[in-house]
């Protein structure tokens, strides 16, 4: 009988928060939980819970503070940066620094890692670019400046950054937020495309609960004290959804795997 491959990205024991003059600032702790190999796996937890700090921690854009992060069996820390970004590509909430720049060069930015040092594209480079333009549908958009776009187009372009980056990993932050809901369904369906189809390993955090319990193979729950790794049908089972908001508001409804206000009257 075969073994399951190794995952791509495993956490144990990760202690995530910021590092003060007077010591450590714990956001979360003991989170443990693995992303395996084309799977798309969901972030959820109240607003100020941490998500976005584990997002920036899992990305080495802020340190750990405990606890180990491993990529395809190495350690996070023990990647150079050239390294990191041809294993890993980020989506974050904010907008690019210079809306300046057209779509094409904002895309092409992402073959960075891959390029000589004066940055000239290859015919591989631009094959890249071609395909994450693509499957984002912004091929359309190639000429126009960033900020001509709108926010659910902006949102693609940025996704079809980190394609271009070519990278088995994809970490998103948020990547819903001011989409329309036609948008934030585009962008559920198009991670779950690039799961499915491309053997991408995505992993996100967003709000939208309900459509991740739908559409993630995995999720990962914060709450303010614990975090619970599991599918969602489990994460169900065991009510790890009862607690994230406050009960006598929101209520969570287990046969439909749906959130609603609680009616006091």
């Amino acid at each position: 009988m075969k073994n399951n491959p190794s995952p791509i990205l495993t956490v144990e024991n990760l202690s995530v928060g910021y590092q003060k003059s007077n010591g450590k600032l714990i956001i979360a702790d003991q989170i443990d939980f693995h992303l395996d190999r084309g799977t798309l796996t969901a972030l959820v937890g109240a607003n100020g819970i941490g998500k976005s700090t584990l997002v920036r921690t899992l990305t080495a854009m802020q340190p750990r503070l405990g606890g180990n992060i491993l990529i395809c069996g190495k350690e996070l820390k023990s990647f150079s940066p050239v390294e990191l970004a041809r294993k890993l590509s980020v989506v974050l909430t904010e907008h690019p620094a210079s809306k300046n720049l057209s779509v094409f060069e904002l895309i092409a930015l992402g073959r960075q890692p891959h390029t000589n040092w004066m940055g000239n594209l290859t015919p591989a480079d631009r094959e890249a670019i071609d395909f994450a333009m693509e499957i984002t549908d912004t091929l359309v958009l190639k000429e126009k400046k960033c900020y001509e776009l709108s926010d659910g187009q902006l949102q693609r372009v940025a996704i079809a950054r980190a394609l271009s980056q070519d990278t088995p990993i994809i970490i998103l932050d948020e990547p819903t937020t001011h989409l329309d809901i036609y948008h934030r369904a585009y962008i559920f369906k198009l991670m779950r495309k690039l799961v499915n189809e491309y053997r991408k390993t995505i992993f996100f955090s967003t709000h939208e609960i309900d459509l991740a319990i739908q559409l993630s193979d995995k999720m990962v729950v914060m709450t303010g004290e614990e975090t619970f790794f599991n599918t969602p049908c489990a994460l169900i089972d065991n009510n790890h959804f009862n607690h994230l908001f406050p009960e006598d508001t929101i209520q969570f409804d287990k046969v439909n795997g749906r959130f609603g206000i609680r009616d006091r009257m």
